[in-house]
């Protein structure tokens, strides 16, 4: 089910709704998945989860997750110990924003900093991690900033069995 409605998220599935609904009436904690990129889009999808954390009779377990993409070739001639504070500076950038929304909105999470391909890592976290909701922006750093979804929300969304919230 689509619903388009200015800046709040544009796709929201069924399973979601009863979910959130569920949660608010039994207490249940949820367990949400919010992938980031650094870009203004994903901290968007943070105040999504922070706005929907509020909305929930219990606390959620949210993960906030970034995954850098592996180095290719070059990497080859650098160190192991400068691949990987490539990837924590890249990380840290990321998930600076994001830490920052959540701490303000008094929300306890989980950090996670990954290295692989995005769309196939976030969707291995999500299941691993047995998550009821995955929210993540239209679009990030790398993707055009208007008219469609950027490939990474593209690939989650053709291939994830978890209730997924897209925001823009």
């Amino acid at each position: 089910m689509i619903q388009i409605n200015g800046g709040e998220p544009f796709l929201v599935t069924l399973a979601t709704k009863k979910r959130a609904l569920i949660a608010r009436i039994v207490g249940f904690a949820m367990r949400i998945v919010v992938a980031v990129d650094g870009s203004k889009v994903a901290d968007r999808a943070v105040r999504y989860a922070a706005k929907l954390s509020a909305a929930l009779k219990k606390a959620p377990q949210i993960l906030v997750v970034y995954v850098d993409e592996p180095l290719r070739g070059v990497a080859a001639e650098l160190t192991v110990d400068s691949v990987a504070r490539y990837h924590a500076e890249n990380g840290r950038f990321a998930l600076k924003k994001a830490r920052s929304i959540l701490k303000q909105a008094g929300l306890d999470y989980q950090a996670h900093l990954l290295v692989g391909d995005p769309a196939e890592t976030i969707l291995k976290l999500a299941k691993s991690s047995k998550c009821d909701l995955i929210v993540m922006g239209s679009h990030g750093r790398s993707a055009l900033k208007s008219l469609f979804l950027g490939s990474v929300t593209s690939k989650v969304l053709a291939h994830c069995q978890t209730p997924l919230n897209i925001v823009r």
